[in-house]
């Protein structure tokens, strides 16, 4: 990767990596959790965008527990994401420790972090609108800066 991305790569120890990051983000299709939930530190935040069966998850319930949960959409989240489902099954937590939807965030209709030793997770199945809305919104900016590319898709 070095070479083709003309930049130094390196290679180190991902449990090590999680102990130190304030962000972590992770996209796999597992099928298990990729990761103890215990070793996150206060004030980590997370976005988990993989996993999206009702029966696989890529976090743990101790992540899940620990953490200020928010979600694309709830009703989406409850059907879909094994990540909040099988710690609900389990007793882990209930359906009421997903604290909010993404949007209630976005508006300002629910508060965000409340302490910079929160965990907080992002938990999201997808949702069409709003990759649309992302994507409209990219557009947007490359087009006022000037550098967007046309392509004509029906010829």
């Amino acid at each position: 990767m070095s070479e083709t991305l003309k930049i130094p790569v390196k290679i180190s120890n991902p449990v090590e990596i999680m102990k130190e990051s304030d962000i972590i983000a992770t996209a796999p299709t597992a099928k298990t959790p990729i990761f103890s939930g215990y070793l996150l530190r206060e004030g980590t935040h997370l976005n988990a965008i993989g996993s999206f069966k009702k029966d696989e998850r890529e976090i743990d319930e101790q992540t899940v527990k620990r953490a200020k949960v928010v979600v694309d959409q709830k009703t989406a989240a409850l059907q879909e994401a094994g990540d909040i489902i099988i710690p609900i099954k389990k007793g882990t937590i209930r359906q009421e420790h997903v604290y909010a939807e993404l949007g209630e965030i976005v508006t300002g209709t629910k508060q965000g972090r409340t302490s910079d030793t929160e965990i907080t997770l992002f938990k999201s199945v997808g949702l069409g609108i709003q990759d649309c809305a992302t994507a409209w919104l990219a557009y947007s900016k490359a087009k006022e800066k000037g550098n967007q590319i046309e392509v004509n898709l029906y010829s």
